[in-house]
């Protein structure tokens, strides 16, 4: 794989300083360049970085209330969050000060007063890096066919959303969707057809996602997965229902469907909240699996839900 030639346009920055003259400094270095975006607190940091998913993000390390120390490790210990790369910018540089930010996950140290020049290159530098580690990443994780995440990548979010909700101790929601029919589709319409239909159908479920904590897997042939970390039964199935539609809209045709003229699609919901000693998510995936079956023998194109 070769490395991209150019950054992608527009990236986005955010922007971390208590003091608005320095994000004004750094704002004017990079407006023309970036999507640009602002915290002048860690807490507001933390907000925007999980709502916006920046490319990278430019960190004060001596802020009041949190520190950028603080904010750099929640970053880390966030899913959503932790891909992100944080350039510290900051008046300290001891050797112990520099340690102390890679510990916390920082990729780089820029510091005061800012020279333009550098922080460009360094910027640009770990742009490039991220964009290349974001490719290899997709490389493992995600299935060739659809582009959403593979079995793997699904089967370590659910270990790791399964061990984060029970640590929280809220409920961990799991959809199984299945194409309805799959198989005369691919006899009647041929299997380059199908796999168009699969395409269309991730794509469908992908952009109904709402929230970034959320995952769409592949499960293996026309079978998905959705993972809806912190949601309720109630809430996974409202989700459920919003991809049943999703898919609908599409209207794909499927002119071998005894359910209708169209791709339609069933799930499966559970919903549940770990105890503290269930270490295996197993009963969960096993609960949304008899669901799905319900949902086919009642017909399909429909949600059946059950409480794990």
């Amino acid at each position: 794989m070769t490395a991209p030639d150019t950054l992608p346009p527009r990236t986005a920055l955010l922007l971390v300083d208590d003091q608005p003259l320095n994000i004004q400094v750094l704002h004017q270095i990079f407006q023309a360049e970036h999507d640009l975006y602002m915290a002048t607190d860690g807490q507001t940091a933390l907000d925007t970085a999980r709502r916006v998913q920046p490319d990278l993000i430019l960190l004060d390390v001596m802020m009041p209330v949190m520190d950028g120390l603080t904010v750099c490790r929640t970053l880390q210990a966030d899913p959503v969050t932790r891909d992100i790369p944080v350039i510290f910018v900051t008046g300290q540089n001891a050797p112990e000060e520099e340690t102390a930010g890679f510990e916390a996950g920082a990729v780089d140290f820029i510091s005061k007063p800012i020279n333009p020049a550098t922080v460009r290159a360094r910027v640009r530098t770990h742009l490039t890096l991220k964009a290349q580690a974001d490719q290899l990443r997709a490389l493992a994780l995600n299935d060739g066919l659809t582009g959403v995440a593979n079995r793997r990548h699904f089967d370590d979010r659910l270990q790791r959303d399964w061990r984060n909700c029970r640590r929280r101790q809220v409920p961990l929601g799991l959809i199984l969707i299945d194409v309805d029919h799959f198989k005369p589709y691919n006899d009647h319409h041929g299997h380059q057809a199908g796999d168009t239909a699969l395409q269309r159908v991730a794509a469908a479920l992908r952009d109904a996602l709402r929230r970034p904590e959320d995952l769409l897997a592949r499960y293996g042939g026309e079978e998905f997965v959705c993972l809806v970390p912190g949601a309720d039964l109630e809430a996974t199935r409202q989700t459920a229902e919003h991809l049943r539609e999703a898919v609908a809209r599409e209207h794909i045709p499927h002119d071998a469907s005894p359910v209708g003229p169209q791709v339609s699609i069933s799930l499966g919901v559970a919903a549940s909240v770990p105890a503290a000693d269930a270490d295996d998510p197993a009963p969960l995936l096993k609960a949304a699996d008899r669901h799905l079956y319900a949902a086919k023998q009642a017909g399909r194109n429909r949600v059946a839900v059950t409480a794990a």
